[in-house]
Formats: structure tokens, sequence, C-alpha cells
């Protein structure tokens, strides 16, 4: 193998965590909904997931504000609803009505499910104490749905500058966890 230097600007590409995610939140009475792709499981039980907001994002000042939301882990299917909500600011646009999404009450939180997604994670921020150095906040999921039709989703998986991978292929290895 033949390896070279690679940008440190560039590394997140090759660390990407996992499915990119619609978070919905809600303040006021107004829901909103963004993409995120950066975002980790922390903890199995209860589940933690550690995510970064923008400090310069709409939702970041709800999420603050609230300290609720919900993860909604859409599918290549609608690919390019996810990339006009990324695209696009909840300051002056309702997303859901703009981008044709359809949003679920909730059971544990203010923030709606979203319909068009395969699953959807309600949180509650647990921890705040990296949010003012990294705008990284620890979410507890509490409640946890997802469609039992859809066996292997493709989720997409952000690489940067508009480039997607869709999950494929499942491998089904020995483990000692089951």
């Amino acid at each position: 193998m033949k390896i070279r230097a690679f940008p440190l600007s560039r590394v997140y590409r090759l660390l990407e965590p996992g499915p990119v995610v619609l978070v919905t939140t809600s303040h006021k009475g107004r829901a909103n909904v963004m993409t995120m792709s950066w975002h980790t499981m922390m903890e199995f039980e209860p589940p933690l997931v550690g995510c970064v907001l923008s400090g310069r994002n709409y939702s970041f000042d709800a999420l603050v504000k609230t300290r609720e939301c919900v993860l909604n882990i859409p599918t290549a299917e609608i690919a390019q609803k996810v990339v006009k909500v990324g695209n696009s600011s909840g300051r002056r646009l309702d997303k859901f009505k703009a981008f044709g999404l359809t949003p679920l009450p909730a059971s544990q939180v203010a923030p709606p499910l979203i319909a068009e997604c395969y699953a959807s994670l309600e949180c509650r921020v647990a921890d705040t104490r990296l949010v003012n150095k990294y705008n990284f906040f620890v979410l507890e999921v509490v409640k946890a749905w997802h469609d039992p039709a859809q066996k292997n989703p493709r989720t997409l998986h952000h690489q940067g500058k508009g480039s997607f991978r869709v999950a494929g292929e499942v491998l089904k290895l020995p483990s000692r966890m089951k």
C-alpha cells in the first residue's frame, strides 16, 4: 500500500461518524428542522448521543433554551430534501412546508418526529459542559421509534463538499455481544 499525507482540514471526511440525521427542535410553539452529521454514540444504557451544532444555527438557540430535540434518521429516498433542509435557515422559513416533511407528535418532548424518516429518537440534553467551548451537546434518548418494515434502510453518510455515501451491504460477523 502506498500512503501519502492527507490534509488535516479534510480528516472529518475519513471519520464520518454515522448517518445524517434531521434534528427537530421546537421553541415558542415553532418547530424547526436542520440537517446534522456530526454525532456519536457515547453510551448504551441509557443511550447517550454526543453531537455538535454550530452556534450560528437557528436550532442551536432552541436546543440551548428548551434542552430537547428529536434525531430523525432519513434514508436515501429523501436525500434531496435532506440536502435542501441543510442548505437553508429556519429563521424565516418553515422547512416542513417548504420541503414537504410531515411532523408527527412526539411522546416525551415537544419537537416533532418526521414521518418520512425510518427512525426517530426523542432526546433531552443530559450534559452541557462542552457547549460553550465546542458546541457539543450530550443528549439522552428518552424514546425511540422505527419503521419495522424497513429491514436494511439505506442511510446517508456525509463526506463533505456535497458528497454522500449510502449504507449498503449488511455483513453478519461473529460477535460476543448478542
